[in-house]
Order: structure tokens, then C-alpha cells, then sequence
């Protein structure tokens, strides 16, 4: 359907190398402890009280998290990092979600900086940036959890420190399930289905992590994590596993490779997942490049190599700071026995059949994100500037091609909020150029996505249908720097005066007061279920596919 380069797995192995800065001394103290501690597991959050609609029969489950300043020793022979954590913990603990069952999630600030929560991946109207929750307030965040199954994440977005309070542990897991689809395809789940949150910081002398307040260009780290341990081992069974890979750094890139102890070569391994969920079909590979808040599910086969240590290896990309030494992430410990074969036969040849937009040919808008007079900016704007922010205005169901463009010496994660898009296209801002790749991976190319990384000198371009809600929406850089300093803008998806569909409520103002934060002096039983049934009450996001049906009518299924 779409005319897009692809680029095999060696193809792109042979281009990486182009992007590669001189290697440069660790800033960070030595990690003597290698391999040598555990993979923590975030546990799952448990809601306190549900409510059950009695018209749609729709339950809505209710979570309360805090936001709390913690200390927590990741040097054994070093002093306590300074953090912040939901729940107090880093990262946060895991929502593991039914497809279809909605949620309430107070968050609660209880540290000494503002904050601002998008659940990442989530078609709805949260992660304003200057929707702020203060310290000693909370506010109230509303999903639907309607989307096809998928992995999501839960991050800071507060307007001016989004990295800063990334970087010190905000963000977690979010996962929407659907048993049914895992078990009819016969994917690997249960205790073979594992998150992986990646993360990279600099450290001090003493084991804190750095203070980056002052950084206004990148914070690449030269000393990586897994689910907030620094090079962990996992103990796994010979057999399939599912991964859910979460890049929740600053500003890395990591170019993923596996390889068992007694192999020079790397191992392939499967990539089933995106952003979007299940991709229309496995895209085997032997390396995988994910950018800043991509996510990505991949199978790992450990069978043949049962007995032998795995090690998950990073290789420089792009213009990140390469660091001596800096090229492992952490050890698989393949063991000799299987407990369980469900989820371990043959993967399927076809996945799912992906709700592709339609294609034209006409580019709607174009989009340079670059540099300008020290500010990050995307077409020469900065999100500071209220009266421009708004940079594309785009009717309600209508599809729209956008063009990506970065250069200037820096790689930039696009994240566009609401939507699930299709890259079309990737290309060289300038065929003369030794940097650059010139076309789409493999996997991506099988994929639906919410983030499309511009390497240095590419342009790349996107497809998606702007649905099924209206209302203004962000889209910016996810390298954090790059976020605080300025480089967001805003999309308004604009409402039709003669839609006629019959909605009791539409989210189309972020700033809208009935919404915002409160001062937080506890929480009730009866407080919470009257909330929960307001929420419910509005059906702001009931009946999606007749929204949907009524939008390609209204647009003659453009």
C-alpha cells in the first residue's frame, strides 16, 4: 500500500557505523558490580475501589499513586541517589490493564517540584505541559484504556523540567492486555512476558545521579539501567520470551544487539510489537534501534543456547556521546529446564491487521525540527511562544501526511500525542551527505507507531488519521533536553459544526478547570466512588467505533 523504502538488517548494521562519535573517557564512577544483581521486577498496582456503570456496564477501577523524593543505593560501595518515584519507587510500579476496562489514577504530588503525568501512548487529553499538579495537590487522569492492546508508559511532563524529573525516576509501565488475543496467537505470556525499562544517567563520585538543571543540549549517560538496577542479570528458562523494551532515557539512543557467551555473531530475535501493540507480522532481526519513549515487544528464543550467559550489548548511534566501555545493558542467564511450553510454539506468520490510514499523495504540512538562536524549535517556533504554538490545524477525521525534517547535527525522537501513525517514508535531507539512512527498518515498516526517530539529516515522513476525538494536542522532540528547551508545539484537532453525532461530552480544552489540580487532604471511599461515577457519567469516551464509523461517513471515508 505504501511505496516506502526498506532497509534489510544488514543494510542498516553497515549504515550505523556513519553515525558514530569518537569514543570519549566515562564521566561516571566505575560499577564494580557487573552482571551481578538481579532483574527487578516493578510490581503490579492493584486498584482500591471500582465502580460499574449500570447503562453501558463499563467498570471504571480506581488507583491512587504519590509522587515522593526517595533515596536509593545503585553503587554498593557508594553513597545513596537522590530520586523521585511513583509510589517511591523507580521506576513506578506496572499498571497491567484489560483492554476496555477504564481507569481513575489520582496522582499525588508529594515532592518539592511540580508535575504533569501523559500516559504516553494514550488517546486522550492529558500530559499538557502546563497543566501542572503543585506540591501537597493531586489531580484526577481519566482513560479509557479503549485502544487495541499495547504497551504505554506513564511519564513526567511538566512544562520546563520534563527532564529533570524523568531523569531522577518518574515514569513506568502501563500495559493494556488482551488474554484473549495472546492466547489465540499463542504468545509467550504470563512469567514470560517482562518488561524492560531502560534507562541511562551520569553519576557522581559520591552515587548520586548528576544535577542536569543547566544541561540545554543532551544527557546522553554513559551507565545504563534495567528497571532501575544497573547491569542486571535475568535468570530465563530455554524457551520464548516476550520483552516489552522501553527507552526512557534523556537523550540515548540504544541500538540493541544480544550475544551468547560462546558466539562471535549476534543473535537474532523477533520484534512483534510497537508503540501501537502487535505489528502485522514477526520481523526477525539481529539489531534494534529504539529512541527515547519507543517501545518495542520483542521474542527472544533462548533454547539454543541453554547452559550459556546471554549478554544485551548497546552500539553507539547518531551523534549520542560515545563513551568508553559503555556497550552492555545486561546479562541473560539461560538455564537448562522448561517448566511450562504455553506460549512456546512457532510464531505466527501474520500478527494482526493493522487499521492502516489511507494513503495520497499530497504532503499536508512539513515540520523542521532545529536550532534557532539557542532554542530547540520546530519551524522556527517555540512552545514559550503561546500566540504560535498551535502549528497545524486539522479537521476531525481527516488523514493527514506530514513531513519530519532534522539536520543540523542532532537526532530527534518525534512524539505526536492522540494518534497512531505510519511512517511512509525515510530519506537523507541531502544525498550528498555521509549521514543519513535512506529508508524505513524492517520493522518499522510492519508497524504502527507514536514515536518516528529523525536521525541526523533524515526526513521522515508520517501518515495518520487524526481520530476519534477533537480538542488541542501536543507533539514535540522526546529528547527531554530538547522538550524543556523548547522544542513543543501543538495540533488542534478542530471540531465540525454539522457532525451531528451525539456526544454528552468532549475533551477539547487541556487547560479545562473542572480538571485541574486540587489541594490534596486525603482521599475517601465515598469521595472516590462519587468521582468515579462523574467520570462516568460524562461518556466522554463511550462507543469509539461509532465515532469512528460516523467520522468516515461524515469524510466519505477519505
Amino acid at each position: 500500500m505504501f511505496n516506502s523504502l526498506s532497509l534489510s538488517t544488514a543494510a542498516l548494521a553497515a549504515l550505523l557505523p556513519l553515525f558514530v562519535n569518537a569514543q570519549i573517557a566515562r564521566v561516571s564512577p566505575a560499577y564494580n558490580y557487573e552482571f551481578q544483581f538481579p532483574l527487578p521486577i516493578m510490581p503490579v498496582k492493584v486498584p482500591t475501589t471500582s465502580y460499574t456503570n449500570a447503562t453501558t456496564g463499563v467498570t471504571i477501577d480506581f488507583y491512587e499513586v504519590t509522587m515522593q523524593a526517595i533515596t536509593k543505593n545503585l553503587f554498593p560501595d557508594l553513597g545513596d541517589a537522590n530520586l523521585v518515584g511513583y509510589d517511591g519507587q523507580v521506576p513506578g510500579p506496572t499498571f497491567r490493564i484489560p483492554k476496555g476496562r477504564e481507569t481513575v489514577v489520582r496522582f499525588v504530588n508529594q515532592f518539592n517540584r511540580s508535575a504533569s503525568v501523559h500516559l504516553h501512548g494514550s488517546y486522550t487529553f492529558d500530559g499538557w505541559a502546563e497543566d501542572i499538579i503543585q506540591p501537597q495537590q493531586y489531580k484526577d487522569y481519566y482513560y479509557p484504556n479503549s485502544q487495541t492492546a499495547r504497551t504505554l508508559w506513564y511519564h513526567d511532563h511538566a512544562v520546563g523540567i520534563t527532564a529533570i524529573n524523568t531523569y531522577a525516576g518518574l515514569a513506568g509501565m502501563y500495559i493494556l492486555d488482551d488474554a484473549a488475543q495472546d492466547e489465540a496467537l499463542d504468545l509467550p505470556r504470563g512469567d514470560y512476558d517482562i518488561p524492560l525499562l531502560l534507562h541511562s544517567r551520569r553519576y557522581t563520585a559520591s552515587g548520586d545521579i548528576t544535577d542536569e538543571s543547566s544541561e540545554l543540549i543532551s544527557v546522553y549517560g554513559d551507565t545504563f539501567s534495567v528497571n532501575g538496577q544497573i547491569l542486571p542479570h535475568l535468570v530465563v528458562e530455554p524457551r520464548k520470551y516476550r520483552f516489552r523494551v522501553l527507552n526512557a532515557a534523556a537523550s540515548r539512543t540504544f541500538n540493541i544487539t544480544l550475544q551468547a557467551a560462546e558466539s562471535q555473531t549476534n543473535k537474532k530475535f523477533h520484534v512483534i510489537g510497537s508503540d501501537a501493540g502487535l505489528m502485522s507480522n514477526p520481523v526477525e532481526t539481529e539489531s534494534l534501534v529504539t529512541a527515547m519513549a519507543e517501545r518495542w515487544e520483542v521474542v527472544i528464543d533462548f533454547s539454543d543456547v541453554a547452559g550459556q550467559n546471554v549478554t544485551m550489548f548497546h552500539a553507539d548511534c547518531f551523534v549520542d556521546t560515545a563513551y568508553i566501555g559503555s556497550d552492555k545493558i545486561m546479562q541473560f542467564r539461560v538455564g537448562t529446564t522448561v517448566s511450562s511450553q504455553v506460549g512456546n510454539g512457532p510464531l505466527p506468520a501474520t500478527l494482526v491487521s493493522l487499521d492502516l490510514p489511507t494513503d495520497h499523495v499530497t504532503i499536508d504540512q512539513t515540520f523542521a525540527f532545529g536550532r534557532t538562536n539557542g532554542q530547540w524549535t520546530i519551524n522556527g517556533q517555540t512552545f514559550s511562544d503561546a500566540a504560535n504554538r498551535i502549528l497545524r490545524n486539522v479537521p476531525r477525521g481527516t488523514t493527514e501526511k506530514w513531513q519530519l525534517t532534522g539536520g543540523n547535527g542532532w537526532s530527534h525522537p518525534v512524539h505526536i500525542h492522540l494518534v497512531d501513525f505510519k511512517i511512509v517514508s525515510r530519506a537523507k535531507t541531502n544525498q550528498n551527505l555521509t549521514t543519513g539512512r535512506n529508508g524505513v527498518t524492517p520493522y518499522e515498516a510492519a508497524a504502527l507507531k507514536d514515536v518516528a526517530v529523525l536521525g541526523n539529516n533524515e526526513v521522515v515522513t508520517v501518515l495518520a488519521k487524526y481520530a476519534p476525538w477533537d480538542g488541542v494536542y501536543m507533539f514535540h522532540c522526546h529528547n527531554t533536553i530538547h522538550e524543556d528547551h523548547d522544542m513543543m508545539a501543538a495540533f488542534n484537532v478542530t471540531a465540525l459544526p454539522d457532525f451531528g453525532y451525539p456526544e454528552t461530552t468532549k475533551f477539547e480544552d487541556p487547560m479545562e478547570a473542572r480538571f485541574r489540580a486540587v489541594a490534596y487532604t486525603g482521599s475517601s471511599l465515598d469521595e472516590v466512588q462519587q468521582k468515579l461515577q462523574f467520570f462516568s457519567s460524562l461518556s466522554a469516551y463511550y462507543d469509539v467505533v461509532g465515532i469512528e464509523e460516523a467520522l468516515d461517513n461524515y469524510h466519505g471515508d477519505n
